[in-house]
């Protein structure tokens, strides 16, 4: 069973909800590296130099500081800081309602599960359907770690579950127009062709199985060969540059018929038992299985 993270309750109008909040994305198996002394292999500490006086800060003797101008400083007391520091409420309040197209993915930032707690399952379940059938989405703020956060509410693809997907706010997203885009009209034929081309590749949902970080499975079976004394110092192929598109027509008429080739394959279907090993199986019955457990987040 996940481990709830924060508890919180989900209010508009006069409706309140008790939920939980958990976190739906987990820290990636991903490969890091840790800086060793050369000599003897031991992991390095970080330490603070201080470029005036030319010598180690221990933390007893640092202070936090905002720059107001070049180099230009005001310092604050740690009983300063939390005074900054936005009072948890533990309210998410709901300001509007919204269709769910309308926000650009673009603003999306972390997103948590909510879960009812003891007493309102009855109000969760009809608020996630009541968005599901409106289409609608909740903008709300939530106050926590001594900041507010702009999030929203949206229901789950089942309908079933509130997912809440903290948001950047509009000062923290940079603009379009600072991204240079080129001019010009595209040709009917070309787009014929690449609608066709989408078409051949396109699925009608998405499957994240599918996809798996093949370099981090490379370089973890590197590592395991090099934890087990092999070497791994081969040089790697480099990597192919991109053709030129020279031809536009050509290259999207070249696309067609090759799409279908390079998608992921789907996992294979289980091999079906052979019917002596069915008919073996009817004379003992297996014991009940014990009910899985939700990993933990």
């Amino acid at each position: 069973m996940a481990r709830a993270i924060a508890g919180a309750t989900v209010s508009f109008g006069l409706v309140s909800i008790p939920v939980k909040l958990f976190a739906a994305t987990q820290a990636s198996a991903g490969v890091s590296f840790n800086l060793l002394h050369k000599k003897c292999n031991t992991r390095l500490k970080q330490q603070y130099i201080c470029p005036t006086d030319n010598e180690i800060v221990h933390r007893d003797d640092m202070v936090k500081g905002y720059e107001f101008a070049k180099d230009q400083y005001v310092t604050f007391t740690a009983d300063e800081l939390k005074s900054l520091e936005e009072k948890a409420t533990g309210s998410i309040d709901i300001a509007e309602f919204v269709p769910l197209a309308a926000v650009d993915p673009v603003y999306f930032d972390r997103p948590y599960y909510l879960g009812p707690e003891k007493g309102g399952d009855k109000a969760y379940l009809l608020l996630a359907e009541a968005m599901r059938e409106s289409g609608r989405a909740a903008l709300a703020r939530y106050a926590a770690r001594g900041k507010q956060y702009l999030v929203m509410l949206r229901p789950s693809q089942d309908g079933r579950a509130l997912v809440l997907q903290q948001l950047l706010y509009a000062d923290e997203v940079r603009s379009l127009a600072d991204v240079p885009l080129p001019d010009g009209e595209v040709r009917e034929p070309e787009l014929k062709l690449a609608k066709q081309l989408i078409d051949q590749i396109a699925s009608e949902t998405f499957d994240p199985t599918q996809y798996h970080d093949e370099v981090r499975e490379r370089i973890q079976a590197d590592i395991e060969k090099k934890v087990q004394g092999q070497d791994i110092s081969e040089a790697a192929e480099p990597a192919a540059e991109p053709a030129r598109v020279i031809d536009l027509m050509a290259a999207l008429k070249a696309s067609l018929g090759k799409g279908k080739a390079e998608r992921p394959a789907a996992a294979p279907a289980p091999a079906e038992e052979p019917a002596s090993s069915r008919r073996g199986a009817q004379k003992t019955a297996p014991a009940p299985a014990e009910p899985k457990r939700a990993r933990k987040r």
